[in-house]
């Protein structure tokens, strides 16, 4: 029945009121946004790098550091495991291939008993779950004369590339877009690279730096037994580590001091909560202060608890950033590294702090900023398209179907509306696939009223009432638009959640302007022709 409930009225009409409001900024002039109150809506659609410009960067991250990393690792709970289990051994190393390790059994007896403890060492309960298949991470083989392998399994390789892969990714987002707010592109190409597209941005050093920054941080106790005769004469003692430290001097001038530190790490990276840029209180100086999670902080009352008058360094990357006396106990989990930055150089250490360390290093095959004149020719380019096929669209509209055709068109135009609206809301990234998007939204918008029409003119045919027709039409055509707007929606969904890059802004555009278009061809086109019938009462349709 071609009634609509007053409620329903005001909602329809709402919405559209709410989308002109929220689509207002990207018809206004840069003057006009800057003075609008930051509460209010104020930035337009975000555009790509194809359309804005910036840096693009291609990395590809060093799978095999990774295996030489888990390696060494398993190495050192071989060799403590065995110690703790009182098996005498010899030759534990590092295999030819660098994904596996060798060790021999010097008592015959306890091979078995070598070879199940070292299978419990590499291969704790549950990890055969993430890794698909019973062999585990790695392969354990007993051979002759009592020597145990340890080798890389493929599923283990795989699965220790996916998790090195998706931690770099999330390293690098968090490091170049700490806050979200550059609609910035991150995406793994292909096993072992991962494309980054930052629009807006025409120089790729300051990328770069932080890229090539692995950002390790780790603390050390000094090692105050050896002497300056003793590092001159690189007599470092095992367990020991030589480093330099940085230091500024009253001239400006930068000198590398060396440092000998204790090589195990009493506090990594990882037990960090928080750091962030800052100014001390007491030096007026640029510092970098953080805090321990429960962990950490533990370790570190204890480690300055117990450590008074010695001193304490921080290690980023294998250079000591600050090496200072522990004073007094520090209980909070809390504290600051001192080393002569600018107040550039303390906030991005903190965001690279913050975001962690990378898994592997990361090494740039490719490079290169988009200028904003190729993005201006193609946003001229592609908006000229997308007028021309609104203007072909609506001129068919009113050629086909008169007044009709008008609601139609009033209620695409309206769609165009919602769907940049819909964007600049969910801040989606325009691209030019997305542009392209908009174009193919137009001719799927007047999709549904075609339907509809034709319906409408085949129920006038067959004898029916005005009213009845138009009734009929709507719900009759309703099944089939609903069927084409769920395997389009599908589609795009499809495009959304695999598609990445241009795919993706095409995949965007696309599923946001089916569900605009379902919305104004239905509630809008059917609300004016409520409108139209209650007020004028036709004798005939113009159709």
């Amino acid at each position: 029945m071609l009634h609509m409930p007053r409620w329903q009225v005001y909602l329809i009409l709402g919405i559209c009121l709410f989308g002109i409001f929220i689509a207002m900024p990207n018809v206004l002039p840069e003057s006009v946004r800057n003075s609008i109150p930051t509460w209010l809506p104020h930035q337009p659609v975000p555009l790509g790098l194809d359309l804005r410009g910036g840096a693009y960067l291609l990395l590809e991250a060093d799978i095999d550091a990774a295996v030489k990393d888990r390696t060494n690792s398993v190495l050192d709970d071989v060799r403590k495991g065995l110690r703790s289990a009182h098996i005498l051994y010899s030759k534990l190393s590092v295999t030819s291939t660098k994904d596996g390790l060798s060790v021999q059994i010097m008592e015959p007896d306890k091979v078995a008993d070598a070879a199940a403890l070292i299978r419990k060492l590499v291969q704790p309960a549950g990890l055969t779950f993430g890794l698909g298949n019973s062999s585990g991470e790695f392969d354990v083989v007993t051979g002759d004369g009592g020597v145990i392998t340890l080798t890389l399994s493929r599923a283990g390789r795989e699965d220790l590339r996916r998790r090195v892969m998706e931690q770099s990714v999330e390293v690098v987002r968090r490091r170049v877009d700490p806050n979200g707010s550059t609609e910035a592109t991150f995406a793994r190409q292909g096993e072992r690279r991962i494309l980054v597209q930052v629009p807006g941005i025409t120089d790729t050093a300051e990328i770069q730096a932080k890229v090539n920054t692995q950002a390790k941080l780790t603390f050390h106790m000094v090692d105050e037994s050896v002497s300056q005769a003793d590092i001159n004469a690189k007599r470092i003692p095992p367990g020991d580590k030589l480093l330099f430290e940085e230091i500024t001097g009253p001239n400006g001038q930068k000198s590398q001091f060396p440092i000998v530190v204790k090589e195990r790490a009493i506090i990594t990276g990882d037990m960090l909560e928080r750091a962030q840029g800052t100014i001390d209180g007491q030096t007026q100086q640029p510092v970098v202060s953080f805090k321990f999670n429960a962990q950490g902080a533990r370790r570190f009352a204890d480690i300055t608890r117990d450590n008074v008058g010695h001193r304490f360094a921080a290690v980023l990357d294998e250079k000591v950033i600050t090496a200072p006396v522990i004073r007094s106990p520090i209980l909070g989990g809390q504290g600051q590294i001192e080393g002569n930055f600018t107040v550039e150089e303390a906030n991005n250490l903190a965001i690279l702090l913050n975001a962690g360390a990378l898994p592997v290093p990361l090494k740039i095959l490719e490079q290169r900023t988009v200028g904003a004149e190729l993005g201006l020719d193609a946003i001229r380019n592609g908006w000229m398209s997308a007028l021309g096929g609104l203007v072909l669209v609506v001129g068919f509209m009113l050629l086909q179907y008169r007044l009709f055709g008008i609601f139609a068109n009033v209620a695409l135009l309206m769609n165009l509306v919602l769907l940049l609206a819909a964007m600049t809301l969910f801040r989606a990234t325009l691209t030019l696939p997305g542009v392209a998007g908009f174009v193919l939204t137009m001719g799927m918008a007047v999709d549904a009223n075609v339907l509809i029409y034709e319906r409408i003119k085949e129920e006038v045919r067959n004898g029916r009432t005005i009213m009845s027709s138009i009734d009929s039409g709507f719900a009759r055509a309703m099944a089939t638009i609903i069927d084409a707007n769920a395997t389009h929606l599908l589609a795009g969904l499809i495009l959304l959640s695999l598609g990445s890059g241009p795919v993706g802004g095409f995949a965007v555009a696309l599923t946001l302007g089916i569900i605009s278009s379902f919305f104004t061809s239905i509630f809008i086109t059917r609300l004016q022709v409520i409108w139209w019938l209650h007020g004028r009462r036709p004798a005939a349709l113009p159709i």
